[in-house]
């Protein structure tokens, strides 16, 4: 099982409506023909990064601080499907663009917790732990943080025997990691190298993968967020032909690609249009999610509304699990 999720959703105009489709040729061309898309997923919750994917992951609308580095307060996917099968800790992963990510692996649920949750991999922390002096401004478009960094994260030193123990268990050698890293444009281009690595070393039943480069928008910069959506659209084709391509997950993985959230519309004066997420009005709420796998209806598309919460429950049908917090509904189209 595959999630994909953006930090900062985009707007129709920019993506699906017929003005925008030249933004996502991936999406519409090779994905959505293979698979399930859902056009009205609603998010009821806090509009924030940090909190509206532990939402995600929890299948409850959780109500943390965004800016606090804190654990969701209801047991995650991780944590119901690896005690539910009792899986190692490499069984499951986040992928997570900042560093105020490194706790949503694990909830604080007293029955459940960081010992049932995730091994978390924040790659802009890997690529630090891997910087030598005076290398640093080669690579500052790649560790720079996105604009919710929160008001508390642990520092590199502190995490440098966890980072070890990744760079190891993926056979990454830091020095080639930087290496590699030269060539990227981006911090989703970083993310999605550790996802490909991490399916090829380790082939986890369940990955979640969180990709930023859309939230560049709150720069103001229309043509970075532009370059954000075509970034996004062209990585999640390759994340599915990783997928396809490797024997352990050929033709038995289910792919989940959904935004967190979307952006404001222009006509609402109290937000500034694409730039930021902060009205709660129905284009801020609103987006959509694509489903890619074997068992899954090719080319379908599902008008109805459904909740951002279903997603647990839909996870826990087919990786028999009962997530018994989440309040979301299994969604039966793709059952």
């Amino acid at each position: 099982m595959v999630v994909v999720t953006f930090g900062g959703g985009a707007r129709d105009e920019e993506t699906f409506a017929p003005e925008g489709q030249e933004n996502i040729p991936h999406m519409l061309t090779e994905l959505i023909p293979q698979g399930s898309f859902y056009t009205q997923v609603i998010n009821h919750g806090i509009l924030g990064h940090y909190v509206a994917t532990a939402s995600l992951a929890t299948g409850v609308y959780e109500t943390l601080n965004n800016f606090a580095s804190t654990p969701p307060d209801n047991p995650t996917v991780f944590e119901y499907y690896r005690r539910a099968h009792q899986r190692p800790a490499e069984d499951a992963w986040v992928i997570a663009p900042s560093n105020g990510f490194n706790r949503i692996g694990g909830s604080s649920h007293r029955n459940f917790g960081p010992a049932f949750g995730a091994e978390v991999v924040l790659p802009k922390q890997l690529l630090a732990a891997s910087m030598g002096n005076g290398s640093e401004q080669d690579y500052l478009h790649l560790l720079r943080d996105n604009y919710e960094t929160p008001l508390f994260a642990p520092p590199i030193a502190s995490e440098e025997a966890s980072l070890h123990r990744t760079a190891n268990l993926l056979r990454l050698s830091l020095t080639d990691f930087k290496t590699h890293a030269a060539s990227l444009a981006s911090p989703d281009e970083l993310s999605v190298f550790i996802a490909r690595r991490l399916m090829a070393e380790l082939a986890p039943s369940l990955i979640w993968l969180t990709l930023h480069d859309i939230d560049i928008a709150h720069s103001g910069a229309f043509s970075l967020y532009l370059d954000g959506i075509r970034r996004s659209d062209r990585l999640c084709g390759e994340i599915w032909t990783a997928i396809q391509s490797l024997p352990e997950y050929k033709d038995q993985t289910t792919m989940f690609i959904l935004p967190d959230f979307g952006r404001d519309a222009d006509t609402n004066p109290a937000g500034n249009g694409f730039q930021h997420h902060r009205t709660g009005d129905a284009l801020s709420r609103t987006t959509w999610m694509l489903v890619l796998g074997p068992n899954v209806r090719h080319n379908a598309v599902i008008d109805r509304p459904v909740d951002s919460l279903d997603l647990v429950p839909t996870l826990g049908r087919l990786m028999n699990f009962t997530p018994s917090s989440a309040q979301g509904r299994p969604l039966i189209e793709v059952l």
